[in-house]
């Protein structure tokens, strides 16, 4: 049992690393940001059907879940053009600090959707967060459009985040997915038609852009995905949300390596990259132990 842990304890990382190499094919991609995320998407539906016909799963799924996986996958298409738009004007190590802020902005919509009181802590949490992006804006100004950009895209995947909290209760994760992101294509597909997005060059599409695509969409889509269901199984929420959040970290030690002098940034940028990111691991210590007391009190219940 303990082996099986450190397995998919090992696993867990190796999809964090995954995740973070996203951000680094967004930015050697050289296609425009909406092209980018219609061909991820268009090919992890693929990937994920045929993973689904590999699998003889069914693809069954009733009208009112078709209508939330459309309005999702609208907010998730929107999401990731946002996010690799932040990334084309900025660079990634901005994109993913300022994209850390997704806890704060979950604090604020969650109360709405699960009918919870706001938490107070996690609101100043949020407001520290603010504080490390504000240091990050004020003195890299030449990067406020890329900041702009990657605070809508955390929205937006806060948004999404806390829906599928809702969905995973009635459906599986691999037919959330696949349908989301077939919905994405779809909704993306219609934006391209009434505005002629798709002229010749929409489809001349560099030899090394393809590879780039084909990996984006299989490895850091399509598998990341379906592996990262399968941890959960074994880990607790708690490993897999704090190990989740080592992702900026990862991604941004990628690009000082891949990119060198284009990622080098100022003092005063990771100053206000590390108070981001010590919030956000603090917050996650802060849910653990406040998860475990719950448990605590629970089993004491019981036992009286």
């Amino acid at each position: 049992m303990q082996e099986s842990k450190l397995k998919n304890y090992l696993l867990l990382h190796l999809i964090v690393f995954i995740w973070g190499f996203t951000a680094i094919l967004g930015a050697l991609i050289t296609i425009d940001a909406i092209p980018l995320v219609w061909y991820r998407m268009l090919l992890a539906v693929v990937f994920i059907a045929i993973y689904f016909l590999w699998k003889k799963k069914s693809f069954k799924v009733d009208k009112k879940g078709l209508i939330k996986f459309f309005f999702t996958g609208v907010i998730i298409a929107t999401h990731w053009v946002f996010f690799f738009k932040a990334i084309k004007v900025s660079n990634v190590s901005v994109a993913l600090v300022t994209m850390s802020t997704g806890a704060f902005f979950a604090s604020l919509i969650e109360p709405v959707f699960f009918k919870r009181k706001i938490n107070t802590l996690e609101i100043f949490l949020g407001l520290l967060v603010i504080g490390g992006l504000y240091i990050i804006f004020n003195f890299e100004s030449q990067y406020k459009l890329g900041i702009i950009y990657a605070l809508i895209a955390s929205f937006l995947g806060a948004l999404f985040a806390v829906l599928n909290g809702l969905f995973i209760k009635k459906y599986t994760a691999d037919t959330i997915s696949f349908y989301q992101l077939f919905f994405g294509v779809v909704f993306i597909t219609m934006y391209l038609l009434i505005t002629n997005g798709f002229t010749i060059s929409f489809f001349q599409v560099p030899t090394t852009d393809w590879l780039y695509l084909i990996l984006l969409s299989s490895i850091c889509t399509a598998y990341a995905f379906i592996a990262s269901v399968q941890v959960m199984k074994y880990l607790s929420p708690y490993t897999v949300m704090l190990t989740i959040n080592l992702e900026p970290i990862y991604a941004i030690i990628l690009a000082l390596l891949i990119f060198g002098d284009e990622e080098q940034m100022s003092n005063t940028f990771y100053l206000g990259a590390f108070i981001v990111l010590f919030v956000v691991l603090l917050n996650g210590l802060i849910k653990n132990r406040s998860t475990l007391k719950e448990k605590f009190q629970q089993k004491l219940k019981r036992k009286k």
